[in-house]
């Protein structure tokens, strides 16, 4: 067999793997996420999580120029290629490149799902989600007056990122003392070098798959910044989905110790909420808004206000592409996964107090 059919066949490989391993979570479970991966993650982080200047992003800058250069050098030469050619050149370069994804953190897609592992109902009522949210509203109000002494005064955090950083594990080791497997050690958190791309692809930050660098975009509000961090932080260990890593992240906020924590995973958390009774009462959303401090307004608007000066066609494209990205890797509710962490939420709390 010719070399150059190597790697589009691995390519070939890969994708048939995945679609057995899907049946067999427990093995995923078993033998890599809680296995292989611990090893890999915790060198990654060793490794990177000392650098002060964030290596994935670097690596990423590297490829494009890399990229760039290659495509200007063989602009003449390319066209004496054949199609097929370039075709299995290309391909060759994306199974490399996949085989790594899902080697280095990708198969945590197929990992035993959380409301599995934490025996957490799946599904819940209009009448649980508006009592949830009304035991959320009373509690955000309570953090949010007993931070700023006044109903109407919105949540200014007065840390600085690198100090939030810090500060997230307090959380984490709370939250490992109940659950041991949300462990969090050997931290590497990094304020993003590509925020501002980030700010108008609409994200709030991203794991680096391959240094295993939990990215936050710098350029955020700071009364949910915490929230985004430890979000971050639960893909680190091993949980790809977005609504578990938001779940995660809510729970390792409120354990912490620190009232802007808890503050930020609340107000997250409620607006999640109100956004879903929204969609199914709007008599209810409205009476319920009343409800909510006007400081927690306030910040609910300075978020608004923030995302509006970069709203443009560029984050409807990749919320589309992200969208499909996640349909591909066990998502099937592809970007509006985010918000269902609220049925790990509501079900997770029933008979049980913030």
């Amino acid at each position: 067999m010719k070399r150059k059919y190597i790697l589009p066949l691995f390519l070939v490989f890969q994708i048939i793997f995945l679609k057995i391993i899907v049946f067999f979570p427990e093995v995923v479970e078993r033998f890599y996420s809680n296995g292989l991966y611990v090893f890999i993650s915790k060198t990654s982080r060793t490794v990177f999580g000392k650098i002060p200047l964030s290596v994935g992003d670097l690596l990423y800058g590297i490829v494009i120029i890399y990229i760039l250069i290659s495509i200007w050098k063989t602009r003449r030469s390319w066209r004496k290629i054949s199609w097929k050619d370039r075709l299995l050149k290309i391909t060759g370069f994306l199974s490399v490149l996949y085989f790594l994804f899902h080697i280095l953190w990708g198969l945590n897609y197929y990992r035993v799902p959380l409301f599995e592992k934490m025996n957490i109902q799946r599904e819940y009522t209009d009448a649980d989600l508006i009592a949830f949210t009304e035991r959320l509203i009373a509690k955000t109000n309570a953090v949010q007056l007993e931070i700023t002494q006044h109903k109407n005064k919105k949540v200014s955090n007065p840390y600085s990122q690198d100090s939030i950083f810090r500060m997230t594990q307090n959380g984490y080791n709370k939250l490992a003392h109940e659950y041991p497997f949300f462990e969090y050690k050997t931290p590497s958190i990094k304020k993003s070098l590509l925020s501002l791309p980030l700010t108008y692809m609409g994200f709030g930050g991203y794991l680096n798959p391959f240094t295993n660098e939990a990215q936050v975009n710098k350029k955020l509000p700071m009364y949910g910044f915490p929230n985004i961090v430890c979000h971050e932080m639960a893909h680190q260990i091993g949980y790809a989905s977005e609504s578990e890593c938001n779940f995660i992240g809510f729970l390792a906020c409120i354990k912490n110790e620190d009232l802007y924590f808890k503050y930020s995973a609340y107000a997250n958390a409620l607006r999640y909420c109100m956004a879903n009774i929204g969609r199914i009462d709007e008599v209810k959303f409205k009476l319920l808004k009343t409800q909510i401090n006007p400081g927690i307004l306030a910040n609910y608007e300075e978020s608004d206000l923030f995302w509006e000066q970069y709203d443009s066609f560029i984050d409807k494209g990749f919320h589309a592409f992200y969208d499909q990205f996640l349909k591909m890797n066990q998502q099937e509710d592809g970007i509006d996964s985010y918000s269902k962490f609220v049925n790990l939420m509501v079900n997770y709390y029933k008979g049980k107090d913030f």
